[in-house]
């Protein structure tokens, strides 16, 4: 019991030792529940921690307490149980283990939803459709998952993201040495076309290519309401280094 205690108290003071060290693997954990749904990511330094039976053990646990409290903001769960949880785990494995990031969705009673979870639990996205059905909401969810839209529609784009994007157009087409008109031309074309590449109503459907995501939501009879989508590791930026480095870092 000694022991026990003495690691428990240790485990704040382990976990604030490797919290700086980049943890960019791990998975994702999910619920979807009467009025709302939830995936959460858990991240781990090595795919080798993720498989853990002690991770996955507390992944559980996780997936439990965001099933059993809806939560919007990561920040919250630092005042949880599995905090504590947390830090006795990066005792046991060794590694930093972060429950980094959450997107939660509400919906009423009416909507229709869908959550897809790829199978090594590493992306997910979820789906609010009006009218349809859940499975048209879930295949939507999983072209989602796939094609990583960035917004609902053409118009829904962000407009720092379409101006940075204009800004490129604008000087590759005045390298091309081409009149002022013509240049006009081709920016417009490559705006265009970027928009419906990101725009998710615009976009092929993943099951379809024949069609657009908008025509098979129309052949449904459904209306694309808002979604969210996850990938593990997703903007973490990772240092790769060769296996000699490695060696001739230790040795220092």
């Amino acid at each position: 019991e000694k022991a026990v205690d003495l690691l428990r108290s240790n485990s704040a003071l382990k976990a604030e030792k490797k919290s700086s060290r980049v943890a960019a693997d791990g998975i994702l954990v999910s619920t979807l529940t009467d009025d709302y749904a939830t995936i959460l990511e858990i991240n781990t330094e090595t795919d080798f921690a993720a498989k853990d039976s002690s991770f996955l053990s507390f992944a559980e646990k996780v997936q439990t307490y965001i099933t059993e409290n809806k939560v919007s903001d990561i920040s919250s769960l630092e005042d949880s149980i599995l905090e504590e949880e947390r830090k006795t785990l990066i005792q046991t494995i060794g590694e930093n283990i972060q429950l980094r990031r959450i997107e939660t969705i509400s919906f009423t009673s009416e909507m229709k939803k869908g959550l897809y979870m790829h199978f090594d639990s590493k992306l997910a996205a979820i789906v609010i459709t009006k009218d349809g059905s859940d499975e048209v909401a879930r295949n939507i969810a999983m072209h989602v998952s796939a094609f990583n839209p960035l917004c609902l529609s053409e118009d829904d784009i962000d407009k720092d993201v379409l101006e940075r994007e204009k800004a490129i157009f604008v000087n590759q087409a005045k390298e091309s040495g081409k009149p002022q008109e013509i240049m006009d031309k081709m920016v417009e074309g490559k705006v265009k076309r970027f928009l419906s590449e990101v725009s998710l109503l615009s976009q092929d459907f993943v099951k379809d290519p024949e069609i657009t995501v908008l025509e098979y939501l129309n052949q449904n009879g459904a209306i694309a309401l808002d979604f969210v989508r996850l990938k593990v590791g997703e903007g973490i930026e990772v240092e790769t280094k060769d296996f000699a480095e490695e060696v001739a870092e230790q040795l220092k």
